[in-house]
């Protein structure tokens, strides 16, 4: 009698041993497959998109943006157009950057060489920008560029919020310093002019 009461009692112990070790390879796989999932490359935009193209691309997104935050559909489009070369510069096309924001302390960046304007004379230097998982995530960090500024300058670019048309708001970035380039407002509106963006806001 003992030794059967062993042996009812060492199959149940025998049973739970295979049913943890089968738990732990199930979820070891499960583990792996996800880990593989996270480390796929960022999803790639199409960049042989024509002028027409590119611009509907943004606007859906940059019209919701405008009822989020006030920044006008012109200068959203219009400082992606000018920043990125219509998509195809290599941080907008590889790293879906599309208005060369810097990356800061812990964000995850690429470093690329990049022109400045300094002393009055254009230099290249190498520079840290932002990786976004989308275009879309681009933009809304350049929304919220304007909404919160910097931390220095909370207030920074205000007056690119409240412009009333895109010739305030391409004045307001250049005062507030977003490029170094001392003709940037003005190219800015002639972007939004040649391709008649105002007529998004």
């Amino acid at each position: 009698m003992r030794k059967k009461k062993n042996k009812a009692i060492r199959f149940p112990s025998i049973l739970a041993g295979l049913l943890l070790i089968i738990f732990a390879f199930v979820f070891s796989l499960r583990s792996l497959s996800t880990s593989a999932w996270t480390e796929e490359p960022l999803a790639q935009e199409n960049t042989d998109l024509t002028k027409d193209e590119f611009i509907e691309r943004l606007l859906p997104h940059a019209k919701e943006i405008q009822e989020g935050y006030g920044v006008l559909p012109s200068i959203t489009i219009g400082q992606a157009i000018l920043e990125s070369n219509w998509g195809k510069s290599q941080l907008s096309s590889d790293y879906n950057n599309l208005y060369g924001i810097k990356a800061y302390g812990n964000q995850e960046k690429i470093t690329l060489n990049t022109q400045e304007y300094v002393n009055e004379q254009w230099i290249t230097i190498d520079g840290d920008f932002r990786v976004y998982d989308s275009w879309e995530a681009s933009m809304d960090d350049h929304a919220m560029l304007f909404v919160n500024g910097v931390d220095w300058s909370p207030e920074k670019y205000q007056k690119v919020l409240t412009a009333t048309n895109y010739k305030e708001a391409a004045e307001a970035l250049q005062e507030a310093g977003y490029a170094t380039d001392p003709t940037y407002a003005q190219k800015v509106k002639s972007v939004i002019e040649t391709y008649q963006l105002d007529q998004y806001d």
